[in-house]
């Protein structure tokens, strides 16, 4: 499996987007969250969008592969069901994280590669702004953590700078091509 983390704002969603329409091996999980849904979000095409309670009893019940709490309070994971999913597909799974669970993934599974998004600060914080789907005070908490997570990025197995997005997708997109050639043998940073 493919985890792909980084701060927010780094522009993962964007690089995964231009991943998947030239590498159609790969396919993204769809993970569940316990946030509301955001105009034109539907559920199990953005995300799962479960109920505190029912997240808490997947947890229980061991459905998660991974889960974390996020900013203000909302969680996030990746329910085992949706890795089987794209397996029985004869697909790649690629999951989006958040650092804390995409460290957590690598921990627990032997095999997953794990790329880190990069981006400069300054383009992170231009990039949050512009989004516009949180509230100020979300704003300056994402910031915060996201010069927190720029320091681990050396925790992961490779490192994709975002900084031109043409050369980013490229790299991208060469990693994960060279990932799924028979008998890979990228050596991991």
């Amino acid at each position: 499996m493919l985890v792909v983390t980084g701060p927010s704002g780094a522009g993962k969603g964007t690089l995964i987007r231009e991943l998947l329409r030239r590498v159609p091996e790969v396919e993204v999980t769809v993970s569940a969250t316990t946030r509301e849904r955001r105009p034109g979000e539907e559920n199990g095409r953005e995300y799962w969008f479960l109920p505190r309670d029912e997240f808490q009893r997947r947890i229980d019940a061991g459905d998660f592969l991974e889960w974390v709490e996020y900013v203000s309070g909302h969680r996030y994971g990746t329910l085992r069901s949706e890795l089987g999913r794209i397996r029985d597909a004869g697909h790649l799974p690629l999951l989006e994280l958040e650092t804390e669970g995409a460290l957590r993934v690598k921990e627990d599974v032997r095999d997953a590669v794990t790329i880190f998004i990069s981006a400069p600060v300054e383009e992170l914080e231009r990039r949050l702004t512009e989004r516009a789907t949180e509230s100020a005070g979300e704003i300056g908490e994402r910031i915060e953590l996201a010069r927190r997570q720029l320091l681990q990025a050396d925790e992961f197995d490779y490192v994709i700078e975002n900084d031109d997005l043409g050369a980013a997708v490229d790299k991208l997109t060469e990693l994960v091509r060279n990932l799924l050639a028979p008998a890979a043998t990228m050596p991991r940073r």
